[in-house]
């Protein structure tokens, strides 16, 4: 009986553990009950609840089905938080029970299907979940291009009028102008992984025809000749996915942020240099992780600062006594590379191509910079 009672005891303690490790992924201050508002995200939830907002799907417990298309979180429903078992538990909206109200006949207005809760605001990412951001050299090519402009404008924007050719007219009115950018290469093997697409603008075509005249409805950036359109795709953009980390491990770089520029922050998109055959998915969270070696050393000597490399000294302050033009050991790389990378920040991947993916940066207490390390959390 001695050695039965011992034996359940052992068996009953890993439980234990993981329902602690578990419990202590809470917030100190996460709320006992909270009811779900419109405008909400599962990453704004999450926050509530967790110190870690991509742990959510552990506290949980969906299982990998339901990660991948929740569809069951909707405004006015309630979470619970049942802090002994460590979990979270959802109550539908009006489940708890409601007063009987007593209604005379009278025109009212009813709300439509309620939509779930998205994981990140829609309004962050929608310009980019529709549109190619990654194309082949050559895909473009054959894309109706802009061949002249009204008034041979250099520029033109929203409310101009430009002549397409190459239009066809089953392909609808509607169209988005997109401009091939620079080359996504992967700065540890130096591969080409695609091209980046740049977002224009919306137009609309007035007139079909050889020459085909389009009006600019929208523009982000000035509109070019040479330019080239797409159709609007017709599906829907879908934000029901949960936060989560990835199931194998992965480790990539920032190969660019949109706009071309060297640095973003917070809701800043970053294009990474592994795709969907690297085991990434729509709504895998991975740190950012600052690299002491790209940021000291190979950052200064790309052609941003210049087409030749130089050696990078470091900064000494002289005293009273030293050599009024001395300088310091030169940096190389192997003085660096011993040094450990630093997180500092966490970014979502919303949109993903079998070598590349395009993430949205949901934390960062610094620049996110291209070359930065991104891997598993």
């Amino acid at each position: 009986m001695r050695k039965t009672i011992i034996s359940l005891i052992l068996l009953m303690t890993p439980l234990g553990a993981a329902v602690a490790a578990e419990a202590g992924t809470l917030k100190a201050d996460a709320p006992e009950r909270y009811t779900v508002v419109p405008g909400d995200t599962l990453w704004g939830i999450s926050g509530r609840y967790l110190q870690d907002a991509w742990k959510w799907p552990e506290l949980w417990k969906m299982n990998q089905e339901q990660i991948k298309n929740p569809h069951r979180i909707y405004p006015g429903d309630v979470i619970v938080l049942d802090r002994a078992a460590g979990r979270l538990h959802l109550q539908a909206a009006g489940g708890g029970g409601a007063n009987v109200v007593k209604l005379s006949p009278k025109v009212r207005v009813e709300p439509g299907r309620k939509a779930a809760v998205p994981a990140i605001s829609p309004s962050v990412i929608e310009p980019f979940l529709s549109r190619p951001l990654v194309v082949g050299p050559d895909e473009l090519n054959d894309a109706p291009s802009i061949t002249a402009t009204r008034e041979n404008r250099v520029a033109t924007g929203a409310g101009d009028v430009v002549f397409v050719a190459g239009m066809q007219k089953e392909q609808g009115t509607t169209w988005q102008i997109f401009r091939r950018s620079d080359p996504l290469i992967d700065p540890e093997s130096g591969e080409v992984l695609g091209y980046q697409a740049i977002y224009l603008g919306d137009a609309r075509v007035l007139k079909f025809g050889e020459q085909s005249t389009v009006e600019i409805l929208r523009s982000v950036q000035e509109v070019y000749a040479g330019d080239r359109l797409l159709p609007v795709m017709k599906e829907q953009p879908v934000y029901s996915y949960v936060p989560r980390a990835p199931g194998k491990s992965v480790r990539g770089r920032i190969v660019n942020t949109y706009g071309s520029l060297w640095e973003t922050g917070p809701t800043g998109i970053v294009a990474l240099s592994r795709g969907s055959r690297d085991g990434l998915e729509v709504g895998h969270v991975l740190a950012i992780y600052r690299s002491q070696s790209t940021a000291n050393y190979q950052m200064r000597n790309s052609p941003l600062y210049g087409e030749r490399p130089s050696t990078y000294y470091q900064e000494q302050l002289n005293v009273r006594n030293s050599p009024l033009y001395s300088q310091g050991d030169p940096i190389s790389p192997e003085s660096t590379a011993s040094l450990p990378d630093e997180r500092y920040g966490l970014v979502m991947i919303f949109r993903t191509f079998d070598r590349a993916a395009f993430g949205l940066v949901m934390q960062s207490s610094r620049p996110v910079a291209v070359n930065d390390v991104v891997t598993n959390p």
